[in-house]
């Protein structure tokens, strides 16, 4: 099989959320060059537009959807209107994520831990449970959550954050192991500290920049483009017998 062939993803449908910008613009757009037909969703449907827009004007194939994953009739809504147009999906990429607090774990209020559960667990796991049952019914999938290197190390003053995903690396591991006879394959990208607006508050702070990249071999932030390859590599048939498994893409953060 050609390296084309094997990582094309054409005839497929992909859902990625959080898609209107950052990691998840760059997977969506990725994805589509792919050959994958998009859904590019977000809580608001007007970033989503404009990144399905720029996917067809460079010949590709998406539409935006809006799905707030932090709400359970929302995501009904999201797969039922997918099930009624598509009567399948062959990719979901869980990036939706919430980080509302930036603080000491032991201020953290119930607001804040409350949306980051909300959002990066249960948006997360009944994400998965709907399209893994649409998938059951049209022969299996691919699931692929983004966690975080801070689901392995938590970050400084990302606490509830931190727990969330490493909640989330758990959630992929247990829907690999049950999923995988169905045909559903169930991985996760643990990105390490990348230059998108989510990250701001790290990003934009010199003083917890010169400290982060003393513990980053590769020196610098990634980009969010980045990110984009593990996930196609993920999503496609390269992976084929990879299930499972929690991918880094962290510049080496997590081998120091």
């Amino acid at each position: 099989m050609s390296a084309e062939n094997l990582f094309s993803l054409k005839d497929k449908v992909a859902l990625v959320t959080g898609a209107s910008r950052g990691i998840g613009e760059s997977i969506a757009k990725l994805l589509a060059s792919a050959g994958a037909h998009v859904i590019v969703s977000s809580r608001k449907i007007e970033g989503c537009q404009v990144v399905a827009d720029e996917i067809t004007a460079a010949g590709g194939s998406a539409e935006a959807l809006a799905c707030h994953i932090g709400e359970m009739d929302q995501i009904e809504n999201c797969f039922k209107q997918i099930e009624d147009k598509f009567g399948k999906l062959d990719i979901l990429v869980n990036n939706a994520a919430a980080n509302p607090y930036f603080g000491h774990v032991l201020d953290t209020d119930l607001s804040a831990f409350q949306k980051t559960v909300d959002v990066n667990i249960r948006g997360y796991f009944f994400m998965s449970v709907t399209a893994g049952n649409l998938m059951k019914k049209s022969g299996g999938g691919n699931i692929i959550n983004v966690a975080s290197v801070n689901g392995v190390i938590p970050g400084d003053f990302q606490g509830i954050y931190s727990i969330s995903k490493s909640a989330v690396i758990a959630m992929t591991k247990t829907f690999a192991k049950e999923c995988a006879p169905l045909g559903i394959r169930v991985n996760a990208l643990l990105p390490g500290l990348t230059d998108t607006k989510f990250a701001s508050a790290l990003t934009t702070n010199d003083a917890i920049m010169k400290q982060a990249l003393l513990h980053i071999p590769m020196k610098r932030a990634a980009m969010p483009e980045e990110m984009a390859g593990t996930v196609l590599y993920l999503a496609s048939d390269a992976s084929s017998y990879t299930t499972g498994t929690c991918i880094n893409v962290d510049g080496g953060y997590l081998l120091v």
